[in-house]
């Protein structure tokens, strides 16, 4: 199986190593050639463009950072000329965060052309990633996932077979709403600990220890902690992700309300620190209103992989 791959950026690069060293032939793309040339010496080709890279592909993966990057990325491969794009009978794999109907717009172009669509979004964190132990979430035909499982094996550690697309898309958008409310709380958390006394890197090993816990407390409590916020994850991807979580409130007819003061913490963050910001410094709209930092001493500025 030959793959094409798209999109280079803080996870993609990862998932894209992963692959390469799996066995499989990868032909890569992003918009800043530079980015692929750690990829280019583990031995992957470089594609020009993205019908390019999805010239000789059976699934060209993308990894994106918006539905309107994704579906730029299709189009240029649709549109290929005869040098370029899309074969018969192989597969879009989009390990982006986007919505169901982004890609149930797309599905009917692809359809005339024999592509198949498989959604396989993945959560766990970019240090998951560049371990090759990230989760992957597959929607799609059940035979298109086992043609493609070995790829996907490959890029992740765990990875589960939810259904279809919306399946898929809406586990997604939940684990990322979930880990924004968690951040948030785990800010609130930190900040009673220090004005009531406690040594924070004690207390962060008792919420640890305790009932309270949670994978965002044990990942990123700990860049927080340092200082660098660096979680790899931004302010602009944050709201785009806690924004379709509020968009499939409302399609299904669901009241989020701590999700909706979530979306809302986080449009104020972006506000003040910039959509390039990590996202993990919305715990700095706290310090700055209390006048206090969440500091301690040894604590990493980036998580390393396992």
């Amino acid at each position: 199986m030959r793959y094409g791959f798209i999109g280079l950026g803080h996870l993609g690069r990862h998932l894209a190593s992963s692959l390469v060293r799996g066995g499989f032939p990868v032909a890569v793309h992003d918009r800043d050639p530079a980015a692929a040339e750690p990829l280019l010496k583990l031995g992957a080709t470089w594609a020009a463009s993205p019908a390019e890279a999805a010239r000789e592909a059976d699934g060209l993966i993308t990894c994106l950072p918006s539905p309107k990057a994704s579906e730029s990325v299709i189009e240029a491969a649709l549109n290929g000329s005869e040098s370029g794009g899309f074969k018969s009978g192989a597969t879009w794999i989009e390990m982006s965060t986007v919505d169901e109907p982004t890609l149930a717009r797309l599905s009917p172009k692809l359809s005339n052309r024999r592509v198949e669509i498989l959604a396989c979004p993945v959560t766990g964190g970019v240090h998951r990633a560049e371990a090759g132990e990230i989760t992957v979430l597959v929607g799609g035909e059940k035979a298109l996932f086992e043609r493609h499982r070995g790829a996907l094996e490959a890029m992740g550690g765990e990875v589960i077979h939810l259904g279809g697309h919306q399946q898929a898309s809406v586990t997604k958008v939940v684990t990322n709403m979930l880990a924004f409310i968690h951040l948030i709380a785990c800010g609130e958390a930190l900040m009673l600990c220090k004005q009531g006394g406690v040594d924070l890197a004690t207390a962060f090993k008792a919420i640890k220890a305790s009932s309270g816990n949670s994978f965002v407390h044990e990942t990123e409590s700990q860049v927080i902690l340092n200082g660098s916020y660096d979680i790899g994850f931004t302010m602009d991807l944050a709201c785009k992700d806690a924004g379709f979580a509020l968009d499939m409130g409302r399609r299904f007819g669901v009241p989020l309300k701590l999700a909706g003061l979530m979306e809302q913490t986080f449009i104020e963050g972006r506000a003040k620190y910039g959509g390039g910001a990590w996202s993990s410094m919305i715990v700095k709209l706290l310090e700055d209103a209390v006048g206090e930092d969440l500091r301690a001493p040894g604590f990493p500025a980036r998580l390393e992989a396992e």
